[in-house]
């Protein structure tokens, strides 16, 4: 049966939904997103995704027989027969997403369902810093951390989906504070952008002698360390520094577990750069397994659009 001519892509995110419209020779029409409405467990959320996508095959004059599928990426772990087991930034529990859709819109062909971070990297290796590669590792630095694995151009999910989970390495036995999932030391209370905010407090309450310039900030956030580290605010490139050696020593039990081509250093964080891409990497090849040492590092080409980019991609396979 030959491709149909477009497909959808779906991200969902615990404060918006990011959608494209594709053809399914891998070109974006056009991307556009809606807020994510998480109240009443998130019953809305597929409800406002369906009328989004009919409001755009109406404009396109687009019919559900010239649409190959819908693919969407979702903040949490997901099987292999697409039943989401609980996101909890969108208040869902446990339920078979493909059947659901397939009851809310008869007329979707195909529906493939992944972790937004594993859907992130496919759309990398697809059309991202990652196409020249089969195998891949993401990592997504935001308001948590986000991991995602494909290799040999296969996601891997784990046997419940929880694979990639990196954000909730044990890095830290000394750790007093708890990460939000209820454990203790995880990575992401370091290395995320809330994680560089919590050590730079952390270090300005040890250091009350330390000149820098996002002392006195009120709402401190990441961008603005990023920022004066560009800026060579001492206290912040070292900030910068900690949070790379921390990420760049926990990536290589990574690669000794998955042994990817490369590595790439998505979300939100990564808009700092090479001023973040370098303590990572430096600590990675003085840390890694010698076999692994050239494993390669790049941020991420597609940034926000990675994931429906992947999402795409699922149904295209």
């Amino acid at each position: 049966m030959s491709m149909r001519p477009y497909a959808f892509g779906v991200d969902i995110g615990g404060t918006a939904i990011k959608m494209g419209l594709f053809r399914t020779e891998g070109i974006l029409l056009e991307k556009w997103q809606i807020p994510t409405r998480t109240e009443f467990r998130g019953e809305f959320i597929l409800t406002d995704v369906l009328s989004a996508v009919r409001g755009r095959m109406e404009k396109y004059h687009i019919n559900w027989n010239e649409v190959e599928g819908i693919g969407m990426g979702v903040p949490g772990p997901v099987k292999d027969d697409g039943t989401v087991l609980g996101c909890i930034n969108l208040g869902w529990g446990e339920f078979n997403l493909p059947q659901k859709m397939g009851e809310l819109e008869p007329g979707i062909r195909k529906f493939r369902v992944a972790n937004d971070v594993n859907a992130a990297t496919l759309g990398e290796i697809w059309k991202g810093s990652a196409s020249d590669y089969d195998s891949a590792v993401m990592i997504t630095l935001g308001t948590g951390i986000g991991g995602g694995a494909v290799i040999d151009q296969k996601m891997v999910m784990g046997s419940n989906g929880a694979a990639g989970e990196i954000g909730h390495f044990r890095v830290d036995r000394e750790e007093t504070e708890p990460c939000k999932c209820g454990g203790y030391g995880c990575l992401e209370q370091y290395c995320s952008a809330t994680g560089l905010v919590r050590m730079a407090k952390r270090k300005l309450d040890q250091f009350p002698l330390r000149e820098t310039v996002i002392r006195d900030k009120a709402n401190l956030s990441a961008k603005e360390i990023c920022d004066a580290a560009k800026e060579r605010d001492a206290f912040c490139l070292e900030l910068l520094d900690d949070l790379g050696d921390r990420l760049g020593w926990a990536l290589t039990s990574v690669a000794c577990t998955v042994n990817p081509e490369i590595f790439i250093i998505g979300g939100g964080l990564s808009r700092a750069g090479n001023i973040l891409l370098r303590p990572i990497q430096s600590a990675f090849r003085k840390h890694a397994f010698h076999t692994l040492r050239d494993t390669e590092f790049a941020l991420a080409a597609l940034g926000n659009d990675a994931g429906i980019y992947g999402c795409v991609k699922m149904v295209l396979q």
